[in-house]
């Protein structure tokens, strides 16, 4: 780690702090013990609430770790005032930062899941506000946030991503925060800048942002551009600059327990934190955010795991798409599952597993009709498809099968576990001699096609 004089970017297993989250609640940590109480009133009064509960509906996954805390946190780039110059011809609420944090029942270790904003995914219908409602569709995972921000609240743009993150991974969300453009700038300048170190220069129009390469101390606009830019970077994914984030709020977090002790400075910044945060009821304020805080800094720093969904290029699946990344399965449900189930994840397992995409083109697989509704196994078909999946054939059962089913040849034990990641509520797959190298789902009268992703 380097010294307290000499702060860079450098993102490792050891000392890695949870991104946006911990980089707001540390703040508060830092300084609440030492202001007075009309202090403490005034920054307890500036973090916003806003309450999702009758946007999110009752369709939502089931808690399976009492106990435990799944936290939605977005970087929000809404338009509206200050910001409306970092987005051309965009009106609504934008999320470049999303992610979700798991903090375990028994408090000993912390998953934080980053979700690329361009993956390709399911939405489903969201409030739109104004008596509107989006209809379900495929698009970027981002544009949830956009969709049920389209009012300018940002309880609908929290909700339609809950709904969206819900409804992909099974996770129950409990709490959200969303952390704005302009408080993070505050939080920076507060601290007179954070250095960073690129190794190449970045000139990019997008992001406002001209720097040389070599380490620099950064602050106000160009801080905010180098968190937020993407294109003219490496090889210009999300991905690379998810790791920027990461490492920068790392920087923060460092700079701010070892310079916040002038109370100006320590007011400016926590001024910014919570002024900049937007929460759902039960974390609006000082306290419960104190409380998150010391739970997470109870956290011994090599049980701190940050992962991001296992994805691969879409374009894998289908060449002419060039701009999102697919999630790639079983991998991405196992991580799942294992939160649900309150389970430590192991990220150095997670990446060598990984290290080798099982792309969903590869998986292979006839769809048989076990109902008597005429043309399912072509409705199954298309939405495998539409998933990425390489459909052999469709056809009907000799007789009628009240359940459905996943049998799979030698060698495709994967490839079947990546299909049944597609069909929710579908039996664990079992190995079946025959079959070709095609892996055979029959669409039973248990299965809700309306579920297949």
């Amino acid at each position: 780690m380097a010294s307290s004089g000499a702060r860079r970017t450098r993102l490792t297993r050891r000392g890695r702090i949870v991104a946006w989250t911990v980089g707001v609640t540390s703040a508060v940590v830092l300084g609440v013990a030492g202001v007075g109480a009309w202090v403490y009133q005034d920054l307890d009064g500036s973090i916003n609430s806003a309450d999702v509960d009758d946007k999110i509906g009752g369709d939502r996954p089931e808690k399976l770790s009492p106990g435990s805390k799944n936290i939605l946190v977005v970087g929000s780039d809404s338009r509206d005032g200050a910001n409306a110059k970092y987005g051309k011809d965009l009106t609504t609420m934008q999320s470049d930062t999303l992610m979700v944090l798991h903090v375990p029942a028994n408090r000993k270790w912390a998953t934080v899941v980053s979700f690329p904003r361009d993956s390709w995914v399911e939405i489903p219908a969201c409030d739109m506000g104004k008596g509107r409602t989006s209809s379900p569709h495929h698009a970027k995972i981002n544009e949830a946030f956009a969709l049920g921000g389209s009012s300018g609240e940002v309880s609908g743009a929290a909700a339609c991503s809950i709904k969206t993150i819900e409804a992909r991974t099974g996770l129950r969300i409990d709490h959200f925060m969303s952390v704005d453009f302009q408080g993070f700038k505050g939080m920076v300048d507060a601290l007179d800048g954070i250095e960073v170190c690129p190794e190449e220069a970045i000139h990019s129009k997008k992001a406002r942002l001209d720097m040389e390469a070599g380490c620099q101390t950064v602050a106000g606009e160009e801080a905010l551009g180098y968190v937020r830019v993407r294109y003219g970077v490496g090889n210009g994914s999300d991905i690379g600059r998810i790791g920027r984030q990461q490492e920068f709020m790392n920087a923060l977090v460092e700079k701010a327990q070892d310079r916040l002790t002038s109370p100006t400075s320590l007011y400016g910044f926590l001024k910014s934190a919570t002024k900049s945060l937007t929460t759902d009821p039960d974390m609006a304020g000082i306290k419960p955010l104190y409380s998150l805080a010391s739970e997470l800094q109870g956290i011994p720093s090599d049980r701190l795991t940050f992962v991001t969904v296992p994805n691969y290029p879409r374009e894998a699946d289908v060449p002419t798409d060039k701009a999102n990344v697919a999630w790639q399965y079983p991998h991405a449900t196992d991580l799942f599952a294992a939160l649900a189930k309150d389970k430590e994840i192991d990220g150095d397992r997670l990446k060598e597993q990984t290290k080798v995409p099982l792309y969903a083109s590869s998986v292979k697989v006839q769809v048989l009709n076990g109902t008597s509704t005429p043309g399912l196994a072509n409705t199954v078909a298309g939405k495998l498809r539409e998933a990425g999946l390489t459909v052999t054939g469709t056809g009907n059962t000799p007789q009628s099968s009240a359940k459905s089913e996943i049998t799979y040849p030698a060698g495709q034990e994967q490839q079947a576990k990546a299909l049944a990641a597609h069909v929710p509520g579908a039996p664990a797959p079992r190995a079946a001699d025959g079959g070709l190298g095609v892996i055979t789902l029959v669409v039973g009268d248990d299965l809700d096609v309306e579920r297949i992703r």
